[in-house]
């Protein structure tokens, strides 16, 4: 009797003499007409078949498979169109942004033996650029990113090298702080890769809330990856390599970045709106930028004094990047929420959450003194930076017309850094006249201070259909 082969299977089986002839194998005919349910059998039903000597039943049952998992909110990002190149090249050219103040400190002191002579290069280069970042921002936002920011960045690059030269050769004090002022047309880097995104996800308030906190997370990474890498390579090659890396990954990154001529914003050659900081809304978020950069100044050199007279000053930028590290998961975490509300009512919310947050350094410095400790309080207070930071973002895409958005944005830049310089002038006097510990009140006083900022009620500003025309 013939058996039936599996379901799906082709294979036959015969059962003939070894001395019989083969037959070829041809389908059973009955002299019956088959039932109506036979010909007409619905597609859930197998099939059966009968050739000479084997039974062949075919499952024609659609398969189910396993419903693919939707994609995240950053995988959906990064499918935009062009956004995976120029992210790749912005990250390039933005890692440098956290190595150069450190590679000059460790270069400048490391040859010449003043850490004062360092930090006063520095700070000149902070003022520098400080000044000079919103004019760069408004030549980006008049010719477009390629035309304008590549040539910033190449003479950012020569200053750079004449640093490195200077320092090599021994040349006079005050070369170095003419090279290192030349290092102030480096573009906004970050400034740019959010104006692409509010370029490409026009209209889409969700999405671009993800965008900015993406951005500000890997603003966050390169800062925590960049003075450890810049030391690594000062301490492990030769004084000069963290400069000489920081220039090529500089130059590198922004040939990429600027080369993705498809996502880049429309050049504004003749701007209609007015200049941001006379725009309505702009100059007290750049008031809670100033409180804000005096909150990460602060912290940093007092962490650096708090471990120094623990006896472990080479654990301060671990403690550091712990710091980082919280803020930016904290970041991508804030991005793939949707948080409810508008940013102006978010803001304060997310300041207080800051200030808050921030008074555990405090009683773990003050109380304990443990450095471990404190590494971990600041872990958990760097978590409320990056909403803090994204939600502020946020308000200067909403304000600035569209026509100065790279301005904007340079501009709330250029404010944490004058707030990151007081707040790191401030810190340093309590540390050396009062102590490490009750430094820490310094970022508490400065976060209650944005706070107070933020709760500020908003003017109102005037209908103007010019200003409203350049930001749709």
């Amino acid at each position: 009797m013939p058996q039936p082969t599996p379901a799906h299977s082709s294979r036959t089986s015969s059962r003939s003499a070894p001395s019989a002839p083969s037959r070829p194998s041809r389908p059973f005919r009955s002299s019956r007409p088959f039932p109506p349910h036979a010909t007409s059998a619905p597609a859930h039903t197998p099939v059966l078949a009968v050739t000479a000597d084997a039974l062949v039943v075919a499952d024609f049952r659609p398969r189910t498979r396993r419903p693919r998992r939707p994609p995240g909110p950053y995988r959906r990002l990064l499918a935009t169109p062009g956004a995976r190149a120029f992210t790749a090249g912005n990250l390039l050219a933005r890692l440098p942004a956290g190595m150069f103040s450190v590679s000059a400190v460790v270069m400048i002191a490391g040859t010449r033996g003043s850490y004062a002579l360092a930090g006063a290069v520095t700070a000149t280069g902070l003022a520098a650029t400080a000044l000079v970042a919103p004019w760069t921002a408004r030549l980006v936002d008049r010719y477009g990113q390629a035309r304008a920011a590549l040539p910033a960045t190449l003479v950012a690059a020569l200053g750079s090298l004449a640093l490195l030269l200077c320092v090599r050769w021994n040349a006079p004090a005050w070369t170095l702080f003419a090279a290192y002022a030349a290092t102030a047309t480096t573009p906004n880097t970050g400034g740019m890769a959010r104006a692409r995104w509010a370029h490409l996800l026009k209209g889409d308030a969700g999405a671009l809330h993800t965008a900015n906190s993406f951005e500000q997370a890997m603003d966050e990474l390169c800062f925590m990856l960049g003075p450890v890498l810049a030391a690594f390579l000062c301490t492990a090659l030769f004084p000069e390599a963290g400069t000489l890396v920081a220039v090529v990954l500089l130059v590198t990154g922004m040939l990429l970045f600027t080369a993705q001529r498809s996502t880049e914003p429309p050049a504004r050659p003749r701007p209609n709106a007015k200049a941001p900081l006379r725009t309505p809304g702009i100059p007290p978020l750049l008031v809670v930028c100033l409180a804000t950069g005096g909150v990460f100044g602060a912290t940093e050199v007092v962490t650096i004094a708090f471990a120094d007279a623990q006896g472990h000053r080479a654990a301060a930028g671990v403690v550091l990047a712990l710091q980082a590290a919280g803020s930016c998961a904290a970041g991508l975490l804030y991005g793939a929420l949707k948080p409810a509300g508008p940013a102006t009512r978010r803001l304060p919310w997310c300041v207080a959450a800051m200030t808050a947050l921030l008074t555990l350094p405090l009683l773990a410095a003050s109380l304990s003194g443990s450095l471990p400790l404190l590494a971990l309080t600041l872990l958990v207070a760097g978590m409320a930076t990056a909403p803090t930071m994204v939600t502020t973002m946020t308000l200067v895409q909403q304000r600035t017309p569209r026509d100065r958005l790279n301005e904007g944005m340079t501009l709330a830049v250029t404010g944490l850094l004058g707030g990151i310089a007081c707040g790191s002038a401030a810190g340093g006097w309590t540390v050396e006249h009062v102590s490490p510990a009750a430094a820490y009140a310094i970022p508490v006083t400065a976060a209650a201070t944005a706070l107070l900022l933020a709760l500020l009620p908003p003017r109102t500003p005037r209908h103007n259909p010019r200003d409203a025309a350049t930001r749709h």
